[in-house]
């Protein structure tokens, strides 16, 4: 099989899973953050970078390669890999969160959604059969269902409704799904913050027998305590033996929160945006490096960190590229920054290994977060 998950261990302190998830393009360690390459590109990196940074797989958008350059150009080039020059894995979104989130500009039906392009205002339509043939022609490792993503706070019988269709619209991906030797077809529990819901859901949803499933329909706005409580719930409604992806998420205390509740996969755009506004990500929590206290500082972002970043260049340097508003800058602050994220989801699997996951969680929070809480929201 192209496609199989190996549970290796379950944490005999927190309950977290080890595990492999072997695709055409290679093997995926979990539990893995995945950086989101949206346009074919994680933003100013090179796939060099990537694999610098040890990143195992990648995300990339299908609503946005729609749009351009489209899915046809993309297929004429090889694909996705041959198009971007990444031979690693490749997970692919279905775009329904992003078309949802166009508000006015689209219209669902149960066929699909009609929606005006953001680039120029054109008219597009996407159903699950065609977000299936896009991600075909993508050439993706894994793709995902197309879904309906209830925003929150959503009306209890809005998001009954939006369950139901969203398992319609999983049946059409399912049938329209021709490239099963190649590509993993993931399905998505939905539900909002309703439990009846989510087991309506997660039930419908695992009658197909994908390789992997997703928790969609959280970190769209809930207080971080609610998803935690959603996955409390809806985590151990899913098959032992698939992964299962949190679908963006990417700031430390949720991606514990996460791995602790038996989440395999994150992403999220957090790390490279916040490098491009001059925040990094270090062992001492988060740094903005335009902060007038670094333009005489010539010591690394983070003392701890081996990363080339670290080892090359000092906040004054940092500082004064982001002041200059120099491309270098969004460069060198996203190659640091997916670093410690990824060098992160390395230290949580060999805390597992070690069956001491939430020993290393309280240390990292006393040293990332200090005497602060966690932020209440997600963000």
């Amino acid at each position: 099989m192209s496609f199989e998950y190996e549970l290796l261990k379950e944490c005999k302190q927190s309950g977290a899973r080890l595990g492999k998830l072997h695709t055409p393009h290679g093997i995926i360690e979990t539990p893995i953050f995945m950086p989101v390459g949206t346009q074919a590109t994680v933003k100013s990196l090179t796939p060099e970078d990537l694999h610098d940074v040890e990143a195992q797989i990648i995300l990339s958008n299908t609503y946005h390669l729609f749009l351009r350059p489209g899915h046809e150009l993309i297929a004429k080039a090889g694909g996705l890999h041959k198009f971007m020059n990444w031979d690693g894995p490749i997970l692919t979104d279905s775009g329904g969160f992003q078309v949802f989130s166009l508000g006015d500009l689209r219209k669902i039906t149960e066929e699909g959604v009609e929606f005006r392009s953001h680039i120029d205002g054109s008219k597009k339509f996407i159903s699950p059969e065609k977000a299936v043939e896009i991600q075909t022609a993508l050439g993706s490792d894994i793709m995902m269902a197309f879904d309906e993503c209830a925003p929150y706070p959503a009306d209890r019988q809005y998001v009954k409704n939006s369950l139901e269709r969203t398992t319609r619209w999983l049946e059409r991906c399912v049938k329209a799904h021709k490239n099963t030797e190649n590509q993993a077809l993931f399905g998505i529990v939905q539900g909002g913050m309703y439990r009846d819901l989510r087991e309506q859901s997660a039930e419908q949803i695992l009658r197909f027998d994908l390789p992997g499933y997703a928790v969609g329909g959280l970190s769209v706005g809930e207080p971080k305590e609610l998803m935690y409580e959603v996955l409390d719930y809806t985590t151990p409604l899913l098959p032992p033996n698939k992964p299962r992806y949190l679908m963006g998420v990417g700031t430390p205390d949720c991606i514990f929160e996460g791995v602790i509740r038996g989440i395999d996969m994150f992403d999220c755009v957090l790390p490279t945006r916040i490098a491009r506004n001059g925040t990094a990500m270090t062992s001492q929590g988060r740094l903005t490096i335009k902060n007038a206290q670094y333009t005489e500082d010539f010591t690394p972002l983070d003392p701890e960190c081996d990363c080339y970043v670290c080892k090359n260049y000092t906040k004054a340097y940092l500082r004064h590229l982001y002041k200059a508003n120099e491309i270098l800058s969004a460069r060198l602050m996203s190659y640091h920054n997916l670093h410690f994220l990824l060098n992160l989801m390395k230290n949580i699997r060999q805390a597992i290994t070690e069956d001491r996951l939430l020993d290393y969680k309280d240390e990292f929070f006393a040293k990332y977060y200090g005497d602060k809480e966690p932020s209440k929201v997600i963000k």
